[in-house]
C-alpha cells in the first residue's frame, strides 16, 4: 500500500525501497549479477514504510509494495501502488543510476545522490543487502534491528546525523 504525505516526492517511494527498503525469510537468488565484486545477486519482495523527521521541515513518511534484486554495485528496485501497478522503478550498476516513474526518468551517476534527492535522507544501500540477509552490518549513524528477522521483518533506525529516519521492511515469505 503506498501512502505518499503532502510534502514527501513520489520519486522517494522508489528509492525507499531500495533503501529500503526488507527481510525476505524466503529469499531466492537468481542467476549472479556480474558485478566488480562478484557478490551473489539476492531477491526480495514486500512491504516497507519510510519516516523522515526533519526537525526543520514537515514530517515525511511513506509505504509501498516493492520487488529488489540484485547486490549493492548493480541492481534494481520496484515499487507498487496498492492495485499491483509498478509506480516506479530504480535500475543501478557502477557509474549509473536511474529513476523511472511512467515516461519521466532521471539519470544520476550515483546512486546514492538518487536516493539522497528522492528520501530526503541517505539511505544506508550496502547495510541494507546484509540486513535484508539477516546480517548485522553496521552503518554510521543507523541502528538495526535484527530480532524478528526469522518473521521477515526488519526496522532500522537513523539517529544521526539528521534528519532521523525509521525504515520497516515486511517480507513476503515464499510459498
Amino acid at each position: 500500500m503506498v501512502k505518499v504525505h503532502k510534502h514527501f516526492p513520489v520519486q522517494g517511494l522508489m528509492a525507499l525501497a531500495l533503501a529500503s527498503a526488507a527481510a525476505l525469510s524466503g529469499c531466492s537468488a537468481p542467476p549472479a549479477l556480474k558485478t566488480s565484486q562478484a557478490q551473489i545477486a539476492h531477491s526480495w519482495s514486500g512491504r516497507l514504510g519510510l519516516q523522515v523527521l526533519d526537525p526543520l521541515a514537515q514530517e515525511q513518511s511513506f509505504s509501498a509494495s516493492f520487488h529488489l534484486e540484485g547486490t549493492p554495485e548493480q541492481g534494481r528496485l520496484d515499487i507498487f501502488n496498492p492495485l499491483g501497478s509498478q509506480i516506479a522503478q530504480l535500475q543501478w550498476q557502477p557509474g549509473l543510476a536511474t529513476l523511472q516513474q511512467g515516461d519521466h526518468i532521471t539519470p544520476s551517476d550515483s546512486l546514492h545522490a538518487l536516493l539522497r534527492q528522492s528520501l530526503g535522507t541517505a539511505l544506508p544501500l550496502e547495510a541494507l543487502f546484509g540486513w535484508l540477509q539477516g546480517l548485522a552490518v553496521t552503518a554510521d549513524g543507523w541502528q538495526v534491528d535484527l530480532s524478528r528477522h526469522a518473521e521477515g521483518r526488519i526496522t532500522a533506525q537513523r539517529i544521526t546525523p539528521l534528519p532521523q529516519a525509521t525504515l520497516r521492511v515486511v517480507l513476503q515469505r515464499s510459498e
